[in-house]
């Protein structure tokens, strides 16, 4: 029998509890010998999530299923943490003659209860993983509805610095060189300029985005929209109050988003995107 070994680890706290990529490696090149199989491969993925299969040495491993005859994991979360992944790879296993296994689990794939137990687990294991996304998520937005009365140096969420800004210890500050190219596309567009113009104009100057790439309305009018600019980060619904300097005041802000509502042709579009009375 040839097995794929297959180990993953997706954060520093899976290796910590004992899933480290080394010992995964170790208990299943044991199981091997003592099963009498050849181990055709390691296929490894660190620092990948099991909620996708959007993982090289995964994807590998199955263009290579020819070679092989079975998938050996130390624990099925190990290669799928989604149902729907986990059975549609073992349809595509079953219509190759491909075998499945669980070294920790002594799961048989080969009969209707196995896969009907296997099925179950996986539905668990993905429940699980959901609700650590859920707790993830509720443990941010009870961080960010905190940061605003924070006296904490660090006031960000961990986002990318938006244009104009960077990070500083956790906080935002002014990069100069971007940030006068805000103000100018601030001042430009409330001089009465087209977005297609200002971009136009900075293009032609050799002015380019962050990235490299030639300005278009579309970054244009995100830079426009973003209430980071009269003093505000946003996180979902809410707004996050930062001390770096500003473009415009929020009340120029909003005064400024009336205007562009007032120009877009279609009524349906016309969302005035303001800072709500309770942050000013």
């Amino acid at each position: 029998m040839r097995a794929a070994v297959y180990v993953r680890v997706s954060t520093e706290e899976q290796a910590a509890e004992g899933y480290s990529l080394d010992a995964q490696k170790s208990v299943l090149e044991d199981y091997c010998v003592a099963e009498g199989w050849n181990v055709h491969a390691v296929y490894e993925d660190d620092g990948y999530s099991g909620r996708n299969d959007k993982r090289p040495a995964y994807r590998r491993m199955m263009a290579e299923m020819d070679s092989w005859d079975v998938i050996l994991v130390i624990k099925m979360d190990r290669i799928h943490r989604n149902s729907r992944n986990f059975m549609a790879m073992m349809d595509r296993l079953n219509r190759n003659g491909k075998m499945f296994v669980s070294s920790t689990e002594s799961l048989d794939t080969t009969n209707a209860l196995g896969r009907f137990v296997v099925d179950m687990i996986q539905r668990l294991s993905q429940l699980e993983s959901e609700q650590i996304g859920e707790r993830t998520h509720m443990g941010m937005r009870e961080k960010a509805e905190s940061l605003g009365n924070s006296d904490s140096r660090k006031r960000t969420m961990g986002f990318t610095a938006p244009f104009g800004y960077r990070l500083e210890d956790g906080r935002l500050a002014a990069e100069p060189d971007e940030m006068r190219v805000v103000n100018r596309i601030f001042a430009e567009y409330l001089d009465g300029s087209p977005m297609d113009w200002i971009a136009f104009s900075l293009n032609g100057e050799g002015r380019l985005t962050r990235k490299g790439n030639p300005w278009n309305k579309f970054n244009i009018r995100n830079i426009l929209h973003n209430p980071v600019y009269a003093g505000f980060m946003r996180w979902e619904d809410l707004l996050i109050r930062h001390d770096a300097e500003t473009v415009l005041s929020p009340e120029e802000f909003n005064s400024l988003q009336e205007r562009m509502a007032s120009r877009t042709r279609d009524p349906r579009k016309r969302n005035v995107d303001r800072i709500p009375e309770c942050y000013l």
